[in-house]
């Protein structure tokens, strides 16, 4: 039963995120984690914004789990993702939610803009990598954080229906987008890789106080 597992407060509203993270944390062959994983909207918190104003994927990552776990008295996950171009010397890197300015509506419009800026380069010459960092903090204030780093290249024309963000133009070393691959994003993704090098550690945790509030 939920009330029986400790709870674990993801700080996002971003539902493609919180399918993930639910699945990636479930052990192999389970259908649900050792956690209560919930939104803030599920646990009936209401979260300040916090501005992704850091110049790092962790500063921005450990902000929000600070806020979260601060506010909420849960320990808090948050993570701070990118895609890094290197024919765009690196951009949009940790700007990747905001790229293009306000101009650019949603994710369909940032990827357009990655291809338009990329017109004219060569695939060989198209390298790129997400790098997701995932951090874990508590009211008491430790916070520990884990890297996921996917590297590929930026395909010619968006490929693929599922998942969200940059996937449909990013191409795994076997030809495939990231947005082509369907539940097996839940294993090789950035954030999946991130996850997982953060599971053995909320395994061991037995937190105090967290399951009733």
């Amino acid at each position: 039963m939920n009330g029986a597992r400790p709870r674990l407060l993801v700080a996002t509203g971003n539902a493609g995120k919180v399918r993930e993270i639910r699945a990636i944390l479930a052990p192999s062959g389970q259908q649900q984690s050792a956690w209560d994983i919930q939104t803030p909207a599920e646990a009936g918190i209401t979260l300040a914004l916090v501005a992704e104003g850091g110049r790092s994927y962790a500063e921005n990552a450990i902000a929000k789990a600070i806020a979260a776990a601060h506010a909420s008295g849960l320990p808090a996950l948050a993570d701070d993702s990118g895609i890094e171009v290197d024919a765009l010397d690196g951009a949009p890197g940790v700007t990747s939610a905001r790229y293009g300015g306000p101009s650019m509506r949603n994710d369909h419009d940032r990827n357009a803009l990655i291809l338009r800026r990329l017109e004219g380069v060569p695939p060989a010459k198209r390298t790129a990598r997400f790098r997701a960092i995932v951090a874990l903090a508590f009211s008491g204030g430790r916070v520990v954080t884990r890297e996921g780093v996917v590297e590929g290249r930026i395909a010619l024309a968006p490929q693929g229906v599922n998942g969200f963000g940059y996937d449909p133009i990013f191409l795994l070393p076997d030809g495939r987008s990231m947005a082509e691959l369907g539940d097996e994003k839940d294993r090789i993704s950035h954030r999946a890789l991130a996850l997982a090098a953060l599971r053995p550690l909320l395994a061991a945790l037995r937190p105090q106080g967290s399951a009733g509030r």
